[in-house]
């Protein structure tokens, strides 16, 4: 590799699903990665398993809303594994419900874990990135930003997520970093079982129906998304920012 800059990758959420797969993708081409999520307990075993297969990874516990507990977790990982120069804020929950009855407790957690969460990791991450003059920021949106029912609280974090990440490279441009967005359509992960279980349908089914509806005729994968992240971080990728990548099986509009 002839690249001055460090390869320190951090992933938020990283203790399942998505999170966890982007982790160990990025580990896999080669970037030490602080895996970063509230239960402590599944990213540090995700770190281990980084390590056992040969990579550089550290799991810390915070709640990504919280400065004092962000601005520590980014010092962590920039003393144990150097200053990190790939940022994915992929920390998300749902709280979903139709707006009648929807609580002020629903909208204000959703909205500061995507946005407030994301805020924090970044405004604490780019001074590392602008130092080197290289950086790299994924932030998750979803499809949710387009509208659907349910999810007012959810769709609106993840529509901000978008305008947050343009502004982003607007500002972090000049100084090397790009940010752009990754937007995923339906994902096999704890959070969509979820969602299958609170409508009261069967996982299996939910799948089933949800695949005949993508043109490609199968529900994502964690791994979709990880591939895609892949790519935005990369050397090759530096002329890729502001931009919404759709990673969902089909055109969304």
């Amino acid at each position: 590799m002839t690249e001055s800059h460090s390869r320190v990758a951090i992933v938020t959420g990283a203790g399942r699903g998505i999170g966890a797969a982007v982790a160990r993708k990025l580990a896999a081409d080669g970037f030490a990665v602080g895996l970063l999520d509230l239960d402590e307990t599944g990213v540090t075993k995700g770190a281990e398993a980084i390590v056992a297969e040969g990579g550089k990874a550290i799991g810390v516990g915070l709640d990504v809303s919280k400065t004092d507990q962000v601005e520590s977790a980014v010092a962590k990982v920039a003393e144990k594994l150097g200053p990190p120069t790939v940022l994915v804020n992929n920390a998300g929950i749902t709280r979903d419900n139709l707006i009648f009855k929807m609580t002020d407790e629903d909208w204000d957690s959703v909205l500061s874990v995507h946005l407030r969460g994301s805020f924090l990791m970044t405004r604490a991450v780019q001074q590392h990135m602008t130092a080197q003059k290289w950086g790299r920021i994924v932030n998750l949106s979803s499809t949710s930003a387009l509208g659907n029912r349910g999810q007012v609280n959810y769709s609106a974090a993840k529509a901000g997520m978008q305008g947050f990440t343009k502004t982003l490279a607007i500002e972090l441009g000049r100084f090397g970093v790009t940010a752009n967005a990754i937007a995923p359509g339906f994902i096999e992960t704890d959070m969509t079982a979820a969602t299958a279980e609170r409508l009261g349908v069967p996982f299996e089914d939910f799948k089933k129906a949800a695949a005949a509806q993508i043109p490609v005729n199968r529900v994502g994968k964690p791994e979709d998304i990880a591939n895609t992240v892949s790519f935005l971080v990369s050397e090759g990728a530096g002329f890729v920012s502001g931009q919404v990548i759709y990673v969902a099986g089909g055109p969304k509009d």
